[in-house]
């Protein structure tokens, strides 16, 4: 995947949107599990927790679709 605009029905929108997209839906089951193992006890803030683990989510996503473009 290239950093160029992609269409979606015909409305070009930057390739931030979708990776945004799918960095929320891989967050999710963290976030689950986070619940279940009883993680979320222990932080501060578990809102600031959960948007921390996301943007992490979402930072390894482009790092890792910008690199692979390389090859």
């Amino acid at each position: 995947m290239k950093y160029t605009e992609i269409s979606v029905f015909g409305v070009y929108v930057a390739p931030f949107v979708p990776m945004m997209l799918i960095a929320w839906l891989l967050t999710l089951p963290l976030r689950r599990l986070s619940d279940r193992v009883g993680i979320a006890r222990y932080v501060w803030h578990p809102a600031l927790f959960n948007t921390s683990v996301y943007l992490i989510v979402l930072s390894l996503l482009v790092l890792v679709i910008g690199w692979r473009s390389l090859w």
